[in-house]
């Protein structure tokens, strides 16, 4: 079975690295997106 793992910046990784260990997936897709944190209403100047 095969399984995502969308990290918004808030733990994701460690997610990831659990389900990994866990041995239950063929395949595990990790994909952190810290680039455009924190997701919402965000200031103008940011």
């Amino acid at each position: 079975m095969k399984v995502g793992v969308f990290d918004s910046g808030v733990g994701g990784l460690t997610v990831a690295r659990s389900l990994q260990q866990s041995g239950c997936f063929s395949e595990l897709l990790y994909y952190g997106d810290t680039a455009r944190v924190p997701y919402g209403s965000k200031d103008s100047n940011t």
